[in-house]
């Protein structure tokens, strides 16, 4: 497939076609692979990935305390109902 290189303010980039989107899954973000002079353009499937350490970091360290209570003393539960 032959796509035109298109300026996009100083920068210039590829439009690509809602079929290639919905066909491969592609989002908001995509993994740019730079290999044997090629560029390889991957959706990301995992978005999250990483969070998992990162919480348990956070919960070792103690940074995962809350910042706000999430329920205030003067919280009327009867207007919910």
């Amino acid at each position: 497939m032959e796509l035109s290189i298109i300026q996009i303010g100083n920068s210039k980039g590829l439009r690509l076609t809602k079929a290639l989107l919905d066909r491969y899954n592609i989002k908001d973000k995509v993994e740019l692979i730079l290999q044997k002079g090629q560029i390889v353009i991957k959706p990301i499937d995992s978005p999250r990935k990483g969070w998992d350490e990162a919480f348990k970091e956070m919960h070792d360290n103690g940074d995962d305390q809350l910042l706000i209570d999430d329920i205030f003393e003067d919280e009327n539960f009867e207007e919910w109902t």
